[in-house]
């Protein structure tokens, strides 16, 4: 059991960053995606543990797809009561930012660099977020995870077909959306 434990160990520490940034585009919460992904870890770890290495990526990104699905179930139903009780949906004025966070990181980068850096994924992540979520979520595990279509089908339990489509619907429109953007 050790060394399988060590195993998954390893495993979850090599996609805890690319999972994390995942639901934080999905959720544009680094609150709501810590949690996402701690959950969905949990919920690899509590059922899947025992199953041969070579299927916990897939197993671990389907749990991480259906966490951000509930999310946005939850979200949703819980917009539409915040609207139907106050008439308006919620606004973040009372929510104060950690100020830490907005210092920024001068790690021996080209100030200018570093800029153009931020706002190239800034934008490339407020094209990400307009994306329906399966379109959203397709091409994250596609062009980020380097995923397979099968892989990808089966993490997002739909077809194979489904996946093309929807992968080449968000391809068009980031284009469409990216354009002038990046030379």
């Amino acid at each position: 059991m050790g060394d399988n434990q060590r195993e998954l160990e390893l495993f979850l520490t090599s996609v805890e960053r690319q999972a994390l940034r995942m639901a934080q585009i999905a959720t544009g919460s680094t609150e709501e995606a810590l949690d996402i992904v701690q959950d969905a870890m949990f919920g690899l770890v509590r059922k899947y543990a025992d199953k041969p290495q070579e299927q916990w990526r897939p197993l671990f990104f389907r749990i991480l797809q259906s966490r951000i699905r509930d999310w946005y179930r939850r979200n949703s139903v819980r917009s539409r009561w915040r609207v139907w009780f106050t008439g308006h949906g919620g606004s973040e004025e009372g929510r104060q930012e950690d100020p830490m966070a907005a210092l920024p990181d001068t790690a021996g980068i080209d100030p200018a660099d570093q800029v153009a850096g931020r706002a190239s994924m800034a934008v490339l992540e407020e094209a990400l977020r307009a994306l329906p979520l399966r379109q959203q979520q397709t091409f994250l595990l596609r062009a980020w995870q380097g995923m397979s279509v099968a892989e990808t089908a089966a993490a997002m339990k739909c077809s194979e077909g489904s996946i093309k489509t929807h992968y080449a619907r968000a391809v068009k429109t980031l284009r469409k959306k990216l354009e002038g953007h990046w030379p």
